[in-house]
């Protein structure tokens, strides 16, 4: 007679399993529902802040002036495209060393160097050359210094394997100290602050300022598709990406394709410096890049690496920068109320990643069995 007593064992209320893949249409489906939930969370938070604050507004007039500030008016308009444009230049430059798993952190860093060369080309060359080949040589510098930038990490990575989030995080504060040093040099009485220089400018198209940057940017993110998706140089970037014990089995040189794919990022930095500084604000300094070096990383992310659909997600984050701070302006709120309203929107955008990848697979009641 056997007598050993039989018990039930569980399985787990949830298990988190991988999809092996959403179908697009779906995809942006629950993204959008997140938007849509972030909202209605929003609404709430807002009722109740701005109750505490005295006056309650209503969710939807705060809505309204978010678009307001982006499109109210043709400058508004430009200047939202413009700064997506930048955003969107940057977040290409990062883009082939993510898609490596090259955790390229130093942007902000490649991109301030690439201004500063801008700024030092303006002020040394910008009254003595003529334009039509002052933006070649401008150019053609901005890019060198980015590349040497990007390289510098990535020689010391591919050598002798490095912690290269660390190593370009560094390089960032490395390059502020120098725009600093440099503007102490350039402005000897010590206001830190060097005024708008008048050569060396970018050209202006149509009477719009922020024409020129947008084109390039635009050529730059057809051709990075392009070379991501259609080129031997894409293909080996992936390769590595998954696997860099399979690149070197299939003959692929991975030290080589370390370093070229970091010249490339660091270059791109360079010029989207260039066309900060000699394109839009004719001046250099230690915040330049505005953080945008670091959110790029978040732009780039949302996209999969896919350089046509970072357009729409640098948009997105222009927006509800540009939005939150009209916001703070129309309605006379704190700032901070303005930036948790963009934080929450982020928040449910980032998190709707997690059930495009990942399926939650709840226990059954039947879902036991007896030892």
């Amino acid at each position: 007679m056997n007598n050993k007593k039989h018990r039930r064992v569980h399985e787990p209320f949830a298990t988190v399993v991988k999809r092996d893949g959403m179908i697009w249409y779906k995809a942006w489906g629950v993204r959008l529902l997140a938007i849509a939930l972030a909202l209605c969370v929003c609404s709430v938070v807002l009722v109740v802040l701005t109750g505490m604050l005295g006056n309650v507004y209503n969710p939807i007039e705060i809505f309204a002036a978010m678009f307001k500030g982006n499109f109210g008016t043709s400058r508004k308009v430009w200047n939202t495209l413009h700064d997506m444009a930048l955003l969107l230049c940057i977040s290409l430059a990062v883009t082939p060393a993510f898609k490596m798993k090259f955790w390229n952190i130093g942007a902000e860093g490649q991109t301030l160097i690439g201004g500063l060369c801008a700024a030092a080309c303006m002020r040394y060359m910008g009254a003595s050359v003529p334009p039509a080949l002052m933006i070649p040589v401008m150019t053609v510098v901005c890019i060198l210094s980015g590349v040497i930038w990007g390289i510098i990490p990535a020689f010391f990575k591919a050598k002798y394997n490095t912690n290269e989030t660390l190593f370009t995080l560094m390089m960032n504060y490395v390059a502020m100290q120098l725009v600093r040093v440099m503007i102490a040099i350039w402005v000897p009485s010590g206001s830190g602050i060097l005024q708008a220089m008048k050569v060396g400018r970018l050209p202006v198209l149509f009477g719009i300022r922020p024409l020129f940057n947008i084109i390039v940017v635009a050529v730059l993110t057809v051709g990075m598709f392009v070379y991501l998706k259609y080129s031997k140089h894409g293909y080996e970037i992936s390769v590595v990406g998954e696997s860099e014990n399979t690149a070197r089995y299939i003959g692929i040189n991975v030290k080589k394709v370390i370093l070229r794919t970091m010249a490339l990022s660091g270059g791109l930095c360079g010029l989207a410096g260039m066309l900060i500084v000699a394109g839009t604000d004719y001046t250099v300094a230690s915040g330049s890049a505005g953080g945008m070096g670091f959110t790029a990383i978040m732009v780039s992310w949302l996209a999969k690496f896919n350089p046509i659909v970072m357009v729409l997600t640098s948009l997105l984050i222009v927006f509800f920068e540009g939005g939150a701070s009209e916001i703070a302006t129309a309605f006379r709120l704190n700032q901070s109320i303005a930036d948790i309203v963009t934080g929450i929107i982020l928040f449910f955008i980032i998190g709707s990643e997690f059930f495009v990848n990942y399926k939650i697979n709840f226990r059954s009641h039947k879902n036991h069995k007896e030892v």
